[in-house]
């Protein structure tokens, strides 16, 4: 009996807990509301995980313009973990808009109209931990803002106005934060040497040549004329002379 009584206690209680945990899921009316304005208005809205109600909501991709007007979307928001704003026409005003979301952790204003007015309303967002600025007007002035965000892991500043000293005072004063993107570091250019004055070569002086007399003409002497070539005859040939012909031996009387 008694085991009997354990069990069903047990199946009791597995049941009470399975409810609970389907009544948390039940989707927050206001979260349903503004996930679909956000759609409406060209953004994409992700949960991180099955079980992670967290959200990823970005507007880069969106084939609408992005304005400051935009992001009042988010007003019925809190567990929003990334937004991707890049390329859009959100300014500093617009930034005012996210001052509410606590849990942000990534925030992307790449290539925004975000200067340095806008910096401030970020120290509202003590969770963040990654923020691209590269490519907008971003000064030393509006880089100091950030020194209270102590959890900040990864900041780019390329293509802004940031010089490197300010950069490595803020990478200082934050423990553990890579500052992306500063100029580099002017290398030290070498004081050129004067030159001093080449010594004038002293050219060697021509020695002057004592003027020629002129040479008194001589009397040119008629060349003399070849001698004529005496063309020696040769001595006519004598005909050759006839041989005579034998005379007959003359027969003796016997």
């Amino acid at each position: 009996m008694r085991f009997f009584s354990v069990a069903l206690i047990s199946v009791i209680s597995i049941t009470q807990v399975a409810n609970l945990s389907a009544e948390d899921k039940k989707p927050d009316p206001a979260t349903e509301q503004a996930k679909a304005k956000i759609i409406a208005a060209g953004g994409s809205v992700l949960e991180l995980a099955q079980n992670d109600d967290r959200l990823e909501i970005a507007f880069h991709l969106s084939d609408q313009k992005i304005t400051d007007e935009t992001l009042k979307t988010l007003a019925g928001l809190s567990k929003v973990d990334s937004l991707n704003l890049r390329g859009t026409e959100v300014t500093s005003a617009g930034l005012a808009q996210l001052q509410h979301l606590k849990a942000l952790t990534h925030l992307h204003l790449e290539k925004t109209k975000v200067n340095d007015a806008g910096l401030k309303h970020l120290q509202q967002l003590p969770n963040l931990e990654y923020l691209n600025l590269y490519g907008t007007e971003i000064t030393d002035a509006g880089l100091s803002q950030l020194s209270s965000l102590k959890k900040l892991k990864r900041l780019y500043v390329w293509q802004t106005k940031v010089t490197r000293p300010a950069g490595l005072a803020l990478q200082e004063q934050i423990t553990g934060l890579e500052v992306i993107g500063l100029p580099e570091e002017p290398k030290p250019v070498a004081a050129e040497k004067p030159e001093l004055p080449k010594p004038v070569e002293k050219k060697p002086e021509a020695k002057k040549t004592a003027e020629k007399k002129p040479e008194p003409e001589k009397e040119k002497k008629p060349e003399p004329k070849p001698a004529k070539k005496k063309v020696e005859k040769k001595p006519a040939e004598k005909p050759a002379e006839k041989k005579e012909a034998p005379k007959p031996a003359e027969k003796k009387d016997k």
